[in-house]
Order: C-alpha cells, then sequence, then structure tokens
C-alpha cells in the first residue's frame, strides 16, 4: 500500500495547500489557513512515505531535489504553526512546490535496484554521508536565506512606499528579524558548505580513478557557489554591510544553488 505513494500525491498535496493560502490573502477565513495547514501536513507525509520506500538516491539531482524540499516542507510546516498570522506559505510553498517540480524533470526511467541506501543504517561509508549531509544542510540554510531575502525586500519595498497591509493579509515579520534570519542561516551553512567541499576533495583523492575531473561542473558551480557565500560572509561580518545589498547577493547564491542542482555529477568518489 505505501508503494503506491506517488509523486504526484505530494505535489498536489503542496499546490492545495498553496492555493488555499493565496485564497486566505484575499478572503482571510480561518478554515482556509486550517485546510492549507492539512494539505501541507499530508503533503509531507506522503514524501516522507515516499523517500522511506523508494530511498532515491541524493546522490543524483532527482533525489537530491525531493530531499531538500521535504526539509523545507518541514521548514514550512513550523513556521506555520509557529507564526501563523504571517503569510509563511506564501514563500516557502512555492519553493517547495518548484523543487519537486524540478526533480520530477530528472525522475529515473528505470527502477534502481534495492541496494542499502540513504535511510538505511547498513551504509559503511561514512565520508559519503557525511559529505552529502554537510552540503545537504547547507542548501537548506541558503534556501531559509534566499526565503528571508525576499520577504525582506518585500518589506523593505512596502515600507518605502508606505502600503503596508492590513493586519490579516499579506504579514511579514519585522525587517530586524527577517535580516536576523538570514544572517543566522548564511552563517550556518557557509562552514557546512566548507567542511562539505573538503570532504569531496577527500573523496576523489581516496577514489581509485587515476584521473580526478576538477573540472566537473558541479566541482566547479559548487566552488562558485561558496565563493558568493564567502562575498556575502565578508559583506556581513567584515564590513557590516546589510540590507537590500546583501538580500541580492543571498538571491545570487540561492540561483547558483539551483545551477547546481541541475547539472551533472561525474565525479563519483564513492558519494554515489
Amino acid at each position: 500500500m505505501l508503494d503506491k505513494v506517488t509523486l504526484f500525491c505530494f505535489a498536489a498535496s503542496y499546490a492545495f495547500a498553496l492555493g488555499l493560502q493565496l485564497w486566505y490573502q484575499w478572503r482571510p477565513r480561518p478554515v482556509l489557513q486550517l485546510f492549507s495547514l492539512i494539505f501541507g501536513c499530508a503533503g509531507v507525509i506522503a514524501q516522507t512515505i515516499y523517500l522511506v520506500v523508494q530511498r532515491p538516491t541524493i546522490a543524483a539531482q532527482y533525489g537530491w531535489m525531493l530531499m531538500l524540499a521535504w526539509i523545507l516542507g518541514i521548514f514550512y510546516l513550523y513556521g506555520s504553526l509557529h507564526h501563523r498570522k504571517l503569510a509563511w506559505g506564501i514563500f516557502v510553498l512555492p519553493l517547495v512546490l518548484g523543487l519537486v517540480l524540478i526533480a520530477k524533470l530528472f525522475s529515473p526511467t528505470v527502477t534502481q535496484p534495492q541496494a542499502p541506501g540513504w535511510f538505511s543504517f547498513q551504509n559503511p561509508r561514512f565520508l559519503s554521508v557525511a559529505h552529502v549531509t554537510l552540503v545537504l544542510l547547507a542548501a537548506v540554510g541558503i534556501c531559509v536565506a534566499f526565503l528571508s531575502s525576499v520577504m525582506y525586500l518585500v518589506q523593505s519595498y512596502r515600507l518605502k512606499a508606505k502600503s503596508l497591509p492590513d493586519k490579516k493579509r499579506w504579514k511579514l515579520p519585522s525587517l530586524e528579524r527577517l535580516e536576523s534570519m538570514s544572517r543566522h542561516a548564511i552563517g550556518l551553512a557557509f562552514p557546512m558548505l566548507t567542511v562539505g567541499i573538503f570532504l569531496g576533495m577527500l573523496l576523489m583523492f581516496r577514489s581509485k580513478e587515476e584521473i580526478h575531473d576538477w573540472t566537473d561542473p558541479r566541482v566547479l558551480s559548487t566552488v562558485a557557489l561558496w565563493i558568493v557565500l564567502a562575498i556575502v560572509m565578508y559583506l556581513r561580518y567584515a564590513r557590516h554591510l546589510g540590507g537590500r545589498r546583501v538580500a541580492f547577493f543571498t538571491i545570487a547564491a540561492f540561483f547558483m544553488l539551483l545551477i547546481t542542482f541541475v547539472l551533472s555529477h561525474s565525479v563519483s568518489g564513492g558519494v554515489g
């Protein structure tokens, strides 16, 4: 029965949750917010079942994006419960749904053998698991920083144009809170990405292949992502800058992350 859960199940749940969130912004009725949360919760549960049963490898784009979308789905549920009066789902759900739809483009055409996967404790490759875990957590931090940066720009525009919404619709956190959220997310993502890249280099050196392809597209894009994050860290902590400039750099880091996701990875290095 559990193996009948498909990608369409949780994608449709997220889409319904987003539609109800949009409806709530125009007609603020508590029942709409409640059903949106129910559909969002159903989407996370269905996706959890799908990941556990299908066990897609996160060394490939398909499993990587689904795993990231799942973590952000949990982030959506937490934010919706903790910040019930804020338009949280309007910003988080499109990102979750977008990652699921992009993952669909990379769905495997053949059924993979049921080898010990990410959800199996039988996987002995500690360095591989640590590498992928750290890069994945760094990606989560970048996504959170991206969402807070987008909300920061929207809220900043509202304050500048003096066009704040009413108390029930399109309410967002303060600029100080959004900037703090972005700062903490990047502050956690940067060291995790740094260590993850270092472990990836170790895996490449320890691989049995005699030639290490350092020009691999994902390797180069990951280095470029690290450079963009380093610029953000420099602007925040060395130059003590914030606001719109750092928000734009953070958004650029997110799109660099998407490029890294889409690119193929020809270097195995033990992470397959």
